[in-house]
């Protein structure tokens, strides 16, 4: 009888999944957060192959920062968690879309979306409030 367990298969969706990534000479893919029952645009972050692993693994997002030179398992200090709910990649695989559940706000500005400045006649304007405070928040950047 084969194998039952869901490491392997897991394991096997996970490389499937790199093996379909075109990363740039960074080692990076940008990757887009999207409410998944919304439509709404949430983000955009990278993900290098770890990150990719980790949140199909998980279920929980993880980023690479380049500022930080590190992982950033989104919503680790402002608890602000996107929950994977699908994961696609475009037809050249040179980018990510993450359907997420987005717990709270997704910028780290205390907005829902990073997209609120938007071009209007007159030049920009803000779209979107901020719902909470940095400092609320985390007091720095998430």
């Amino acid at each position: 009888m084969p194998d039952q367990s869901p490491a392997p298969a897991l394991g096997q969706k996970v490389a499937e999944a790199l093996s379909r990534i075109a990363f740039n000479s960074d080692g990076l893919v940008p990757a887009i957060a999207q409410q998944h029952d919304t439509g709404e645009v949430l983000m955009m972050a990278w993900m290098n192959r770890d990150a990719v692993a980790e949140t199909l693994t998980t279920g929980r997002v993880c980023y690479w920062s380049r500022s930080r030179g590190k992982l950033w398992r989104k919503g680790e200090s402002s608890g602000q968690v996107q929950r994977l709910v699908a994961f696609h990649v475009d037809c050249d695989g040179d980018t990510i879309l993450l359907k997420v559940d987005q717990t709270g706000v997704a910028c780290h500005t205390g907005r829902r979306t990073c997209f609120f400045n938007k071009l209007e006649a007159d030049g920009f304007t803000i779209s979107e409030p901020v719902l909470v405070s940095e400092a609320d928040l985390y007091g720095g950047r998430d």
